[in-house]
């Protein structure tokens, strides 16, 4: 494999498989607050937040982590500002102390933070300013969780970088993707170049999951999946990646190790695999390299999708997930082309209605899509060119999926935000 192109999927996986407590939107309004209020040195006396609509749904519903079982855009950026650290990004909220939590809410309710639509047209904005005692801060995130773009203080501008839709969301290269040259890198892989990232991979999401079979978090969705349908691994795969969401979006501050700026994509990429992998009793060699795969394929398909729309994220993890297990069973590029497009023809109409408890249950559609499209290419059947969105190739179907979710389901994203929000803001 070419050198250049095996450093930079070693980086691509460093860059995206990074850990993270809570749902990752949340977090970001968190992160930002937090920016804002280190900014400005002091805590705030008023706080206007200014989010794009996709920030405002996927924040809308789900429990912030560290705060006691709150929801929302004011509490989350309440959180930021009273108790977070801006140093730790996606776990900017990790060190919350109970006493914080009351402070927290206190805070909150005073309704001295206030939420309005972001006037930019940016799909993933955040913006926060915040004053006290005559002293004013500014913070913006734009285009992925971490990717801060300005700062302000007083109205001197101490970090100013450009940023537009059309370029780059990413330091790594995701144009040297291939389906092809994944299994190639998967083969290939020095394991100590991958072990650190899936390794912490495995122990956190496999831990989350855990306590969420273990525990009473929404609507148990994996608890429900094995005791209704038993303890095959086929049922298994999907449970225990349910339950991780089940805790994850109620609330667990258990932290995940996410994929494509999403930890229910983290969930779903890896813990199918790692169920078969178990059940298979495959070496953990073999395992660390069918997460390279399963990682690799969800971060080539969203992509194209985009980190924020209408099209469900899971869908594409789902797909990663067959091919990570197709992998484990001997499967290379010709068997892994065929079960992600069979992955993708099956589940791509599944819908982003923002991050909360039903997650879960798309989660376990699209594991079951991920592993239907695997079984199938086992029994010699397949989808063709022509049904549908599936065309001739897995590149192709790929860049189909991309254009579907960032350009057909525009529309269909923002009736869902004006269902969700209306009366919000």
């Amino acid at each position: 494999m070419e050198d250049k192109i095996y450093s930079e999927y070693c980086a691509i996986l460093a860059e995206e498989l990074q850990p993270a407590m809570g749902c990752t939107e949340p977090i970001a309004v968190a992160y930002c607050a937090a920016l804002a209020r280190k900014t400005l040195g002091c805590l705030p006396e008023d706080v206007q937040v200014y989010a794009s609509a996709n920030i405002i749904k996927n924040v809308k519903s789900v429990v912030v982590p560290n705060t006691g079982g709150q929801r929302g855009l004011t509490v989350a950026a309440a959180a930021g500002i009273v108790a977070g650290d801006a140093d730790a990004k996606l776990q900017v909220l990790a060190g919350i102390t109970p006493e914080q939590v009351e402070q927290i809410a206190g805070y909150e309710k005073r309704g001295i933070v206030h939420v309005h639509p972001s006037e930019k047209d940016y799909i993933f904005d955040i913006q926060v300013r915040v004053n006290a005692a005559g002293h004013t801060a500014f913070a913006e995130i734009a285009g992925f969780h971490t990717n801060v773009i300005r700062l302000e203080q007083d109205g001197a501008v101490l970090l100013d970088r450009p940023y537009t839709e059309e370029g780059p969301k990413h330091a790594t290269d995701r144009s040297l993707l291939t389906v092809e040259r994944i299994v190639e890198f998967a083969d290939a892989v020095k394991i100590a170049d991958v072990q650190p990232v899936l390794q912490r991979q495995i122990d956190c999401n496999t831990a989350i999951a855990r306590e969420g079979l273990q525990g009473q978090w929404g609507a148990n969705i994996g608890r429900i999946l094995l005791e209704s349908y038993g303890d095959s691994t086929h049922n298994r795969a999907k449970a225990w990646a349910a339950a991780g969401s089940d805790a994850r979006m109620n609330g667990c501050e258990l932290p995940v190790v996410i994929n494509s700026g999403s930890g229910n994509q983290g969930l779903t990429a890896s813990l199918p695999v790692i169920i078969y992998a178990r059940a298979l009793g495959s070496a953990q060699e073999e395992l660390y390299r069918a997460l390279v795969v399963s990682n690799l394929v969800t971060i080539h398909l969203k992509t194209g999708i985009g980190s924020l729309s209408a099209y469900c994220g899971a869908t594409a993890a789902g797909c990663g997930a067959g091919a990570g297990v197709c992998y484990l069973h001997g499967g290379r590029y010709k068997e892994i082309a065929h079960t992600i497009v069979n992955a993708v023809a099956i589940d791509s109409g599944m819908i982003c209605d923002g991050a909360k408890a039903s997650c879960a249950a798309k989660i376990a559609s699209a594991v079951e899509a991920g592993l239907l499209g695997w079984k199938m290419q086992q029994h010699h059947s397949q989808f063709y060119g022509g049904d549908g969105i599936v065309v001739k190739g897995v590149e192709n179907t790929i860049r189909n999926v991309g254009t579907l979710a960032s350009e057909g389901m525009r529309e269909t994203d923002r009736t869902i935000i004006r269902l969700m929000t209306s009366g919000m803001c």
